[in-house]
């Protein structure tokens, strides 16, 4: 972990004080007793199983306002809006950035968006503390990212333990060979392949590539970045790879769904 790199670090320090910032306002039974305004997590991991299934490309169609490394995507950015057009695009799940201080995000946006489709939907942001947990399933997340270059062993697996104690599914991601082995210690369907290297920022697909062999069939392999063409999908799926998180490809297109048929045909 002493190797993190600098954006990461400066991230979970802004978020060890936003979590306590938090903290204060709403405690952590309060989100709890917050759980019942939604109905159970709608089944992330099942929608995607659903899609393979039936020899379809799944795909996690991401909600993204901005990065650190692109600045803003998308302006005029209309979350629920962009949700109904990637349900008719065919999308398998959604991910929306809730992430504030980096990515432009908002936990507002995955509210709307969960109450304008029925496509289950991931929170997507650097979650280190319980709090965080607790906050997804209260704003109606069906799904929680742990990004294993931000956690370690042990809070990996507190955080997933108490994410399917809620009810929700969890998608760890991972960078590399190393924090793959760690992720597999932890009996989890969803493993993704985040293609992009933290520290340079280039991206690659053959880190997914690499990294296939260390998993199980068991197991659902989501590669996650750098997917900008149909030869790029073509690729992964003649690798035996159906599972997909794309954000910026779509976040650029007039219409994000029209472009994820055209990328996955997937209607």
């Amino acid at each position: 972990m002493s190797n993190r790199p600098t954006i990461l670090k400066k991230i979970l320090d802004r978020k060890v004080a936003e979590v306590t910032e938090r903290k204060p306002y709403k405690s952590l039974k309060d989100l709890e007793q917050e759980f019942d305004r939604y109905a159970p997590p709608r089944g992330f991991t099942a929608a995607m199983e659903a899609k393979i299934a039936n020899g379809q490309a799944a795909v996690i169609a991401e909600i993204k306002k901005a990065s650190p490394s692109k600045g803003v995507l998308r302006d005029p950015f209309e979350p629920a809006a962009i949700a109904e057009s990637y349900a008719q695009g065919g999308a398998a799940c959604l991910s929306v950035l809730t992430d504030r201080d980096f990515f432009q995000g908002h936990e507002d946006y995955l509210i709307s968006v969960r109450e304008a489709v029925s496509l289950p939907v991931i929170r997507k942001d650097f979650l280190i503390d319980a709090y965080q947990i607790a906050e997804a399933r209260a704003i109606g997340a069906d799904c929680v990212l742990l990004i294993a270059s931000a956690l370690d062993d042990h809070q990996m697996a507190d955080l997933h333990a108490q994410a399917t104690e809620y009810g929700m599914d969890v998608l760890i991601e991972v960078h590399d060979a190393d924090e793959m082995h760690r992720a597999l210690n932890i009996r989890n369907k969803l493993i993704g392949v985040n293609n992009r290297n933290l520290h340079t920022f280039e991206v690659s697909l053959q880190t997914t590539l690499d990294l296939q062999n260390l998993v199980d069939s068991d197991r659902i392999l989501v590669t996650e970045s750098g997917i900008l063409t149909g030869d790029d999908v073509e690729l992964m799926r003649r690798n035996n790879i159906h599972s997909f998180l794309v954000g910026e490809a779509f976040m650029r297109a007039e219409q994000p769904g029209e472009k994820l048929a055209e990328l996955f045909g997937v209607n």
